[in-house]
C-alpha cells in the first residue's frame, strides 16, 4: 500500500508516492528534485512543526483597563526551529505557563533549549512599558 504527499519544500509542489520498505526505509517517487525525498522521509518518519502561540504579559493594571489603555495582554511568540510534532503539546503547555515581564524586545529568548531539543522560544514582538 502506498501513501501520497505533496512536497512543500519548493514551488513545484511535486506529487509524491511513497512505499514503505521497512520501519525506517521509504521508496519515494514523483519528486523532481532531491528535496522531495528528504521531505517525505522527515514528514513520515519524524515529523516536526514550527510552533507559534501567545504568552501572558506580566504588567497589566487591570484587565478592564487594558483595552481602553491599548495595552496588550498576550505576547506573540514562536519557536526558532521545527519541533517534534508528537510533543508539540508539551511545548505549548510551557509557553502558556509563561508570564513575560515587560519591556521585552523582539527576539528575546523566553524558553531556552526546550527539553534539550535545541529549539528556543522567542518573542515575536517588542513591547514597551
Amino acid at each position: 500500500m502506498s501513501e501520497e504527499l505533496i512536497c512543500i519544500t519548493c514551488p513545484l509542489g511535486c506529487h509524491l508516492t511513497i512505499e514503505r520498505k521497512g520501519d525506517d526505509e521509504l521508496l519515494v517517487s514523483g519528486n523532481r528534485c532531491p528535496r522531495g525525498v528528504k521531505y517525505a522521509n522527515e514528514e513520515l518518519l519524524s515529523p516536526k512543526r514550527m510552533v507559534t502561540a501567545t504568552a501572558r504579559v506580566l504588567r497589566l493594571p487591570q484587565e478592564s483597563q487594558a483595552d481602553s489603555l491599548g495595552l496588550v495582554a498576550r505576547l506573540p511568540v514562536r519557536s526558532t526551529g521545527a519541533y517534534p510534532k508528537e510533543t508539540v503539546g508539551d511545548l505549548l503547555q510551557a509557553i502558556y505557563a509563561l508570564e513575560v515581564p515587560v519591556p521585552v524586545k523582539r527576539g528575546t529568548v523566553l524558553i531556552s533549549n526546550f527539553k534539550g531539543s535545541g529549539v528556543d522560544v522567542i518573542a515575536s514582538r517588542t513591547l514597551l512599558e
